[in-house]
């Protein structure tokens, strides 16, 4: 008992897969998962959580403590004398404390607009991240195909290695009884060493792939795990999906919010006050001791005039949002000779396909004649060697081809958006 839960929380741990096989859309949906920068969506949101109740703080009365004394040269003093009265001058060492409260009352909408900036900001940087993660689904399908082909490879060489041992045995059997040449066999012997050579080669290079794709996507992947062959369809005909599209709507609505808000930059400000203190003197400067004050009132702050500086920004707005659009222009442009350039692509590899089939078909003849001929001693060991490398490259082209092909499929889907 102890021994399974032990298992189960090193399976657990280690964040494996769950099944044998691994898709290339599961590839997609854990690098989406557990690649770093999906984690930045949610501190962007965070922190616009942060930004936007600072921004809110701004509706809330503000507290100030203000304590001062000062020692001044002189005082105010009366310029004449009173009959029957004693007017003290003020002490040139003065005090006082004050505690204000300020309460905005009318900004013109300034508070709300500086957050809508603030969410049009988070939209758009959450964007760009899935952008970011978008673009990477290209590495991963180098990789995935990349292990997909050298499986395919190394199938091909095992068939190879196989057919050659069972001819070895026959060969041996045919020098046995003296109807092949003694040094029959080594040649054949040599080609399943250098058949070995080239599987350990693969291996190494498949398992250097694997560790690569497991580092982008965030997960350990088995070297008993089966790549599963996608089939991959392909619309010619729909219209870009682009996670970059829309990233370019959001950076102009966030252009278009900083327009709003610049507008609303120059609306007046209405603010109610008070004032309490304590002091010395108060704010009867004519009696010369320690007093308590108040003050309330309302003030108007309007910025009339700023030289056009509020215009020349929301010009150069204008001119921002110009540019994003003609980004999205280039970008478009860009896209569609992409889209032209592998469907171009596709289509060669589909009839590079056709051919090979072709040549497997007239190679496999060509072996059945070959084998014939060595087993009446007509031909060597090396020629009949030759013609299965002239299969097996025939083969391994079609395989190429083929998994090219859904390279290129894959690809292309990502560049429209499917």
């Amino acid at each position: 008992m102890k021994k399974k839960h032990v298992l189960l929380l090193l399976f657990l741990s280690t964040g494996m897969f769950s099944q044998e096989k691994l898709s290339l859309e599961t590839c997609y949906s854990l690098l989406n998962k557990n690649y770093p920068l999906a984690k930045q969506s949610n501190l962007f949101a965070k922190q616009n959580e942060l930004d936007i109740a600072s921004i809110y703080t701004k509706k809330l009365p503000k507290l100030e403590l203000g304590v001062q004394t000062t020692y001044q040269s002189d005082v105010t003093k009366m310029p004449i004398e009173i009959p029957n009265t004693t007017v003290e001058a003020p002490n040139k060492d003065q005090y006082k404390a004050t505690l204000s409260a300020n309460q905005l009352i009318y900004n013109g909408g300034l508070i709300n607009a500086t957050k809508k900036v603030s969410e049009a900001t988070l939209k758009e940087q959450q964007k760009q991240v899935e952008v970011t993660l978008y673009q990477l689904k290209k590495q991963v399908n180098a990789y995935f195909f990349s292990v997909v082909l050298f499986n395919e490879k190394m199938e091909l060489l095992r068939a190879k290695k196989t057919m050659l041992e069972t001819k070895l045995h026959e060969v041996k059997a045919g020098i046995k009884f003296g109807a092949l040449l003694p040094t029959s066999d080594y040649v054949i012997e040599a080609e399943i060493l250098k058949i070995k050579q080239q599987l350990e080669a693969l291996s190494l290079n498949k398992s250097s792939l694997i560790k690569s794709l497991a580092q982008l996507i965030g997960t350990p992947i088995p070297t008993h795990t089966e790549f599963e062959n996608p089939t991959i369809l392909t619309d010619y005909t729909t219209e870009l999906k682009r996670p970059e599209l829309a990233l370019f709507q959001l950076q102009k609505e966030k252009i278009e919010t900083s327009e709003n808000l610049l507008s609303k930059q120059n609306a007046p400000n209405l603010i109610g006050y008070a004032t309490g203190g304590y002091g010395n003197p108060g704010l009867n400067m004519l009696d010369n001791s320690f007093q308590t004050f108040y003050q309330v009132g309302i003030k108007l702050n309007w910025n009339i005039f700023d030289w056009n500086a509020n215009k020349k920004q929301r010009e150069s707005l204008l001119i921002n949002k110009e540019i994003v659009e003609n980004q999205e222009a280039v970008f478009q442009l860009n896209t569609a000779i992409e889209l032209q350039q592998k469907q171009t692509e596709i289509n060669k590899l589909s009839n590079l396909i056709n051919s090979d089939l072709k040549i497997i078909e007239l190679r496999k003849k060509i072996l059945k004649s070959t084998e014939s001929q060595l087993k009446n001693g007509v031909i060597t060991s090396s020629a009949y060697i030759t013609e299965i490398t002239n299969l097996f490259e025939a083969e391994n082209s079609l395989s190429t081809h083929k998994i090219e092909v859904l390279l290129e499929k894959a690809n292309y889907n990502i560049l429209k958006g499917n």
